[in-house]
């Protein structure tokens, strides 16, 4: 097998350039690329196109793209926890595309299907449908949603092994699946790295084949949005 390991998150990452297009694996702060986001900020890039469920909180993953002002485009399904965000979106400086959330994850997993386009009834009669083709089917009204692909996919694993093989942990297991396959060149940081053959096949999640880089990433601080306790 190929073995697809590289040292870190700076080698992993070196060849995104400004004005790239990434899918960024995760949920809220969970399952997200930390390493390679912050591979990406000491690399001072610009004008990049993200694609993420969400825009993270300000002082931790997507948001620090933000803060850094790298960002040039968003396109997310949530954007309610990046007061970062706010302030560029309403000054101008910020494009953005809502998508709702089924819609978003669909037109993921069509880009790494191969699918160019479908039809959804999610939108219709609301803003999301403006300028897209309409159509009928037993009586319902379904819009058209294209394909979402990316330059580079940036995922986050708990294992996975030199081939490029990965398994997720509880909700982790979100958009990284569904990002992998949509990359042209897909990176995968995972938290434990194994010789190839050690996964059992039957509990891998990603197959090698969506993966051509993968580290093992040393320090995750797998943040919290909102702690909630109760007494």
């Amino acid at each position: 097998m190929i073995d697809k390991r590289v040292a870190n998150a700076s080698e992993a990452t070196s060849d995104i350039a400004d004005g790239a297009v990434l899918l960024l694996g995760g949920f809220g702060l969970c399952g997200i690329p930390e390493a390679s986001i912050q591979a990406l900020i000491h690399r001072h890039l610009k004008n990049l196109t993200c694609i993420s469920n969400n825009a993270g909180v300000d002082d931790f993953g997507i948001g620090l793209l933000l803060k850094k002002r790298m960002i040039r485009k968003l396109i997310a399904s949530y954007v309610g926890e990046n007061e970062e965000f706010e302030k560029q979106y309403t000054a101008g400086e910020l494009e953005l595309e809502l998508i709702p959330q089924g819609t978003f994850a669909e037109r993921i997993r069509a880009g790494g299907a191969g699918i160019p386009a479908f039809f959804t009834p999610a939108g219709i009669g609301s803003d999301v449908a403006k300028g897209k083709e309409i159509r009928e089917f037993d009586g319902r009204l379904y819009l058209l949603e294209r394909w979402i692909k990316a330059d580079f996919s940036l995922i986050k694993a708990w294992k996975g092994d030199t081939a490029g093989n990965l398994i997720y942990r509880g909700t982790a297991r979100n958009f990284n699946p569904l990002m992998a396959a949509a990359g042209k060149i897909t990176i995968a940081e995972v938290e434990e790295l194994v010789p190839a053959g050690e996964l059992d096949p039957n509990h891998i999640h990603t197959p090698g084949i969506y993966v051509q880089r993968i580290f093992q990433g040393e320090i995750y601080e797998k943040r919290i949005e909102n702690i909630t306790v109760s007494t």
